[in-house]
């Protein structure tokens, strides 16, 4: 990168933090006159084609919540198309987020006033992902929280909330949210959100077994107890337990059909049977419970169950 070129990109960058792609792309095609290879420049410019067009796209959505519906989602296909690129340039990936989620906390910010409880919690937990990409955890926190107390025990927000715990260094009450998160609703959870190592590393670890699309979703909190990251245990209530058990009669039911997703329900059964044995173990149960429950493990996934018992 040229002495010139270098100078110009701070302001070029400057503008993309502030959310005005526009004004970067000016003088982005006023430096490649003179410094047409730059790999930096290539880089940036293509950032600032693909967010010029996505604004398009999203002002021609005239319904407000429509609109903020596929806010976030402009953000995990800027993803995908910028993953092609060979090379990397931090400072301007950096700043097209930190423009991005500014930009889109504030059109999320004019619809908090929803009257509809579930859309409502929608938009405080995409709220909260904005700040939590913005790195203001607080903020994040409160916003989730609050989307949690507006129809409480969304798993996607659930999953959000525990992310926000793990990159405060507080493990504790993520490995918490985040087990509770994944044996509410495993296919409600969006991973492309999810940012602490804690969470990354079990994905990566799960997929490392194979697993991909719907079906990763569903093993990952299975592989997070077999490798000890979702390890902190609760009491059921006992409504609760009755609806784990009635849950799990009908799962049973539901594999004795050869047509059954086996793909899907191999690893939800595996996740009841855990939050069951748990259950066993903290009440104080007679442990001949937990050995049918071991026994029914076995049966159904073998290296599973000789995994858990090491």
């Amino acid at each position: 990168m040229e002495i010139q070129t270098e100078a110009k990109m701070k302001d070029v960058l400057k503008f993309l933090k502030e959310g005005n792609p526009l004004e970067a792309q000016k003088i982005i095609s006023s430096l490649f006159e003179n410094d047409l290879d730059s790999k930096e420049l290539i880089y940036t410019n293509k950032c600032c084609i693909f967010w010029l067009d996505s604004i398009i796209r999203i002002n021609r959505i005239e319904d407000s919540y429509e609109r903020s519906e596929n806010l976030l989602l402009e953000w995990k296909n800027f993803q995908a198309y910028i993953s092609r690129e060979k090379e990397t340039y931090e400072p301007a990936l950096f700043a097209v987020q930190h423009g991005f989620f500014g930009n889109a906390l504030e059109s999320f910010k004019k619809l908090f006033d929803e009257k509809d409880a579930f859309q409502r919690a929608e938009i405080y937990k995409k709220a909260g992902i904005c700040y939590k990409k913005l790195g203001d955890f607080e903020n994040a926190r409160t916003h989730l929280t609050e989307a949690n107390n507006i129809y409480p025990n969304l798993s996607s927000v659930l999953a959000e909330l525990a992310d926000c715990y793990s990159l405060c260094g507080e493990d504790k009450f993520g490995k918490v949210l985040f087990r509770e998160a994944f044996f509410t609703d495993p296919s409600n959870i969006d991973l492309d959100f999810l940012d602490s190592e804690l969470i990354k590393c079990l994905i990566e670890k799960t997929k490392s077994k194979g697993y991909s699309g719907k079906p990763l979703q569903y093993w990952i909190p299975v592989y997070g107890v077999l490798t000890g990251v979702l390890n902190i245990k609760r009491e059921l209530t006992s409504q609760e337990v009755a609806r784990l058990k009635k849950d799990i009669y009908a799962m049973e039911n539901e594999f004795k059909d050869p047509a059954c997703n086996s793909e899907i329900l191999i690893p939800r059964l595996l996740n009841c049977y855990f939050w069951l044995m748990d259950h066993y173990d903290l009440a104080k149960e007679n442990p001949a419970k937990i050995s049918d429950v071991l026994l029914k493990i076995k049966i159904l996934d073998s290296n599973i169950y000789e995994a858990y018992i090491k």
